[in-house]
Formats: structure tokens, sequence, C-alpha cells
């Protein structure tokens, strides 16, 4: 049974909060409204509790680790706006069954390392943030406190793609290009202003990075350094890709920090074809490592 480290699922509470509002980001009963993007009507079936449960039973999942919907842009308002709907996903999060944990959220406009504090105690697996505030030195300073809490709690981050408007473009587009655009940045600025002030965070990039760490080559080749390219901590979650990548990208950091994610319910977990013991590493091993369980499924 495995440990899927990326779902999203809109609780009661948190579906109410979005309709209470006037102003993107809102819901109008199941009309999602954001800044810069076309209405886009959302399925409550995606959302039902059952046909998850169901849908984590068809692919053997014990664990699935939920978090906030970061292209909502949620993060990102002032925080007498962010904090209600983040209280809200919190609140519904952690009265989901024990089959499922989620990943805190924070308002990154103004950095209150006492509400995050707060939230991490009440039993979330760890914090995740918007790839939209980590993109460079500027950012990683200034959610350095929130990272510190993050290492003397000794729990994970998660780094998850942010708001991409896209109004004009095909509904592909906001995952295919800045997405991945947005991951890729937030890997090289880890590597480069994260790492060397947070030495013991352990930090999972959604989507692989971007497939950020394909891109070594060229790195070494405009004056990176080679010492380091594998961090035995920077874990890489594997939603939306599929064998090709995952095989590139283990062939440069290793199988060791590759991460079941599914991004459920807009994907499923991915075949790897990579054999059996490579999925139980990728599905049970490295994600027990990073939630640092000891082996253990926690709640």
């Amino acid at each position: 049974m495995g440990i899927d480290v990326h779902q999203h699922i809109w609780t009661a509470g948190f579906v109410d909060a979005l309709r209470r509002r006037a102003r993107p980001p809102f819901l109008d009963g199941w009309t999602l409204y954001l800044d810069g993007e076309a209405p886009y009507e959302v399925n409550p079936r995606d959302h039902d509790l059952d046909h998850r449960l169901a849908f984590n039973r068809e692919h053997g999942l014990e664990l699935a680790l939920v978090s906030l919907s970061s292209p909502l842009g949620i993060e990102h308002l002032p925080p007498d706006d962010a904090w209600p709907l983040i209280d809200a996903y919190h609140e519904g999060a952690l009265e989901l069954p024990s089959s499922f944990r989620a990943w805190a959220s924070a308002c990154v406009t103004e950095i209150d390392p006492a509400l995050t504090a707060k939230a991490l105690d009440s039993g979330f697996a760890g914090l995740q943030l918007p790839a939209t505030a980590l993109r460079d030195a500027a950012g990683f300073a200034r959610v350095a406190p929130l990272l510190d809490l993050l290492e003397e709690r000794d729990l994970p981050l998660f780094v998850h793609p942010g708001p991409a408007a896209a109004a004009d473009a095909p509904g592909w587009w906001p995952a295919v290009v800045p997405y991945v655009q947005q991951m890729h940045a937030a890997w090289y600025a880890f590597r480069a202003f994260g790492r060397p002030r947070h030495p013991r965070l352990r930090v999972c990039f959604a989507l692989l990075a971007g497939l950020a760490p394909l891109h070594v080559e060229r790195f070494i080749a405009r004056g990176g350094s080679s010492r380091g390219t594998v961090d035995p901590d920077a874990f890489l979650e594997t939603s939306s890709y599929g064998h090709q990548a995952i095989d590139a990208i283990t062939r440069v950091v290793g199988i060791e920090v590759v991460v079941l994610g599914s991004d459920a319910p807009y994907a499923s977990p991915p075949r790897t074809l990579l054999g059996e013991a490579a999925d139980h590493t990728i599905a049970v091993t490295n994600p027990a490592r990073l939630l640092d369980t000891k082996g253990a499924v926690p709640r």
C-alpha cells in the first residue's frame, strides 16, 4: 500500500468559504472565478469524499496528503482575505478520515509565523507554499521565518505551482507552461538561496520540479558547481508525469528522492514501468522518509 503526497479535495466548509466571496477567487454554485482566467466549471464528484476513498483504494493508497489548491491564489491575497479561506481549508482537512493527512498553508503577502506555527502544531504533515513565492532570493528571504519553523519541528516543505493567469490560452496552457516554469525557478532558487540557509530542511517539489534537474548539464556548463548535484533531502513528486519523465529524472538524481504524487482529482498515480522494487521505493520508502515516519504510516 502506498502513500500519495499530493491530492486536492475541497471540503464543505472550504467550498462555503469560497461561495461567501464576491471577488476572485470565489465560487458561484460550482463555477470557479479566478483573476485572469475564464470561469471554470468544477465537477462536484471530484471533491466527493466517498468517490475519493474509492479512488485511493483502487490505486492501492493507504495514505493521501491533501493540499490547498495554490493556483487559486489564496496564499497571495491580503491577510484579511487569505486567512479565512486558509482556516476553512485547515478545519476541513483535519476532519478528513484517518487515511488522509494534509499540508498546512500560509499567507505569503504578510508572513505570520505565529499563525503558521499554530497550524503546524495542530497535526499537519508539513507546510505547502506556492512556487510563485519561491522563485528568487527575495522570495526565500521573505518566507525564511516559516522555513525556520519547519526545521525546528523537523517537518517538510511542499512546493506547489501557484497562480497562472491564462484567459486567452488553451485549457492545458497553465499546467504545461507557467506551472513548469514556476517549479523550474523554485528548484534552482532553493539550491542557490534556500538550501544554504536551511541545511536541515526536507523539501518536496511537485511535478518533478518542472523537470529542472534535467538541466544540470547546462547549469554546470554555465558556471554552476557539480558539488551537491544530488540533494538527498530535496524530493521530486511525480504528478502528471509518466514513465519517460520519471526514468529520465532518476538517471540524474537517483530513485531515492522520487516520491509518488497523483494530483488527484486532476490526474492519477503514474505507472513508472521501472519494476516492483522501484515502485515500492517511490510509493512507500521515499514518502515515509520525506515525512520522517520511520517506515510507519503516520496520522
